[in-house]
């Protein structure tokens, strides 16, 4: 689908190198949306900038480490610089590295924590007050938090991941009763089985071989699927708040 009413928004995407991220930012510029894009591969913003621009879009790449406070500070300004205040936020950016809490893996709870949580927080923080004072400009403002299936569906293995996708949707729920009243929209999607490479960040074989045989059991949503459920739930009239979707593939459900 196209979405028209694109073309007046000016749009922060985080994980926008790879998957979802990625989809998302094509189909925003694509419908004339300027499109920042953050991610930490340089290489691949810069390609996927360079397809837009010469596809007629507008991108601009800005390597972020959403973990780290002083890289998304300098992300804002360089955004803001670049395209002034934005209106639409897709908090996409997340880690899922999956093994039995009883392994004591430390180091992944820390990233996925950092990534899933906080640094989805320094993104709200980094970017909010652009879209109150558009909102209060009396232009739809959005921010968008890509959760998971995982957020309210219990898979052995996977507790870290789920709780800090539970905590993300749950964070949604809470900046609605902080955004809404300020005509901030506020949505959570939460997607089952999709086909990005996430999968590939295990390095566990048995949840890997796991992981695998779903895909082959299931035929999985895709990063365009999502990213075109996005493109519809931001270009809803302003005073329509599609607040929790969850998009699963038909087999899943």
């Amino acid at each position: 689908m196209s979405y028209p009413a694109l073309a007046t928004r000016t749009a922060v995407v985080t994980g926008a190198a790879s998957g979802m991220g990625e989809a998302t930012a094509r189909l925003l510029a694509a419908d004339g949306a300027r499109v920042a894009l953050l991610a930490r591969r340089t290489g691949r913003l810069d390609a996927l900038a360079a397809e837009i621009t010469a596809a007629g879009g507008r991108a601009l790449a800005v390597t972020t480490d959403i973990t780290d406070q002083a890289s998304v500070d300098a992300a804002a300004k360089t955004v803001h610089d670049a395209y002034g205040p934005v209106d639409l936020v897709v908090n996409n950016a997340g880690v899922m590295l999956p093994n039995p809490l009883a392994d004591g893996r430390v180091d992944e709870w820390t990233r996925m924590i950092d990534t899933n949580l906080t640094g989805a927080l320094r993104i709200v923080r980094a970017f909010s007050p652009d879209l109150t004072a558009a909102a209060a400009e009396g232009r739809t403002a959005d921010l968008v938090n890509v959760s998971s299936i995982a957020s309210h569906v219990v898979f052995p293995d996977y507790a870290v991941y789920g709780a800090t996708k539970a905590a993300l949707t749950q964070l949604s729920a809470a900046l609605r009763t902080e955004l809404g009243p300020r005509d901030v929209r506020v949505s959570a999607i939460e997607p089952g089985l999709t086909d990005t490479e996430l999968g590939g960040h295990i390095d566990n074989p048995v949840l890997r071989e796991q992981l695998g045989g779903m895909f082959a059991a299931i035929p999985a949503l895709t990063a365009d699927d999502i990213a075109d459920l996005i493109g519809y739930t931001v270009t809803r009239p302003r005073h329509v708040n599609l607040r929790h979707l969850v998009a699963l593939p038909t087999r899943q459900a």
